[in-house]
C-alpha cells in the first residue's frame, strides 16, 4: 500500500452547468501528471448506488425524506465500496456530485433542512469530505436551456427550486473558502479548466 493519500475532489453545481466536463479535463490532467485516478458519479458508481439512480431520478413519485434516505445510502454505499478504498491505496477521486448536491437539493430544495441532511450525511459517509469542492455556477434558467427537452425527476422541478439549490451551493461555499472553488460555469470550459489546475498548485498537488 502506498504511504500517499490519494486527493479526493467533488465537482458540484446545479444541472446543465458542466461538472462532466469539468471532470473528464482534470482526470486527463491528473493523469497526464502520472497519477491513478478514479472516476465516479452519484447518485450511481457502484451497482446499488446506479439501481438507486434508477429510483430517484427516472423512477415515479417519492417522498422528499424517503428521497434523501436513498441518496444518503448510495454515498454511504459508495464510500464504503469505492471511494475510500480508492484513496487509501494512493488513487486520487473525481465525483461529479457529492454530499453537498444532497444538502442543496435535499436540504434547500426540498426544504428538508440543511443542517438536518449535513448530520445524515456526515454519518452516511463517516466523516469523508473532499479535499477540494469545485462548484460551477450557472442561473437556473442557463441550465434549463443547456438540458435541452428531456429532463430526469429532479430537473423537472420549478426554476424556483433550482435557485435555491444554487443558492445553497454558494451558501457552502461562503462558509468555507479554503475547501472550495466556486466558478462561473457559464465560461469558457478550457479557461474554468485552467482555475481548477491553478488552485491544485497552489496546493501542490500538481
Amino acid at each position: 500500500m502506498t504511504s500517499r493519500r490519494g486527493l479526493f475532489v467533488a465537482v458540484e453545481g446545479g444541472d446543465g452547468a458542466g461538472k462532466s466536463t469539468q471532470v473528464a479535463l482534470l482526470d486527463a490532467a491528473l493523469r497526464a501528471a502520472g497519477h491513478e485516478v478514479v472516476v465516479t458519479r452519484q447518485p450511481g458508481g457502484t451497482a446499488l448506488g446506479a439501481a438507486i439512480r434508477g429510483l430517484v431520478l427516472h423512477g415515479d413519485h417519492v417522498s422528499p425524506r424517503a428521497e434523501a434516505l436513498l441518496y444518503a445510502a448510495d454515498k454511504a454505499h459508495h464510500v464504503d465500496e469505492l471511494i475510500r478504498p480508492a484513496l487509501e491505496r494512493g488513487s486520487d477521486v473525481l465525483t461529479d456530485r457529492y454530499t453537498d448536491s444532497s444538502i442543496a437539493y435535499q436540504g434547500a430544495g426540498r426544504d428538508l433542512g440543511p443542517h438536518e441532511i449535513h448530520r445524515l450525511l456526515d454519518w452516511a459517509v463517516d466523516g469523508l469530505f473532499p479535499d477540494l469542492t469545485i462548484v460551477l455556477d450557472v442561473p437556473a434558467e442557463v441550465g434549463r436551456s443547456r438540458r435541452g427537452a428531456v429532463h430526469d425527476r429532479i430537473e423537472r422541478e420549478a426554476d424556483d427550486f433550482h435557485e435555491r439549490v444554487r443558492r445553497h451551493f454558494l451558501d457552502l461555499a461562503a462558509a468555507a473558502p479554503e475547501r472550495y472553488l466556486v466558478l462561473d460555469g457559464t465560461g469558457d470550459p478550457q479557461v474554468l479548466h485552467a482555475q481548477v489546475i491553478a488552485r491544485l498548485r497552489e496546493r501542490g498537488v500538481l
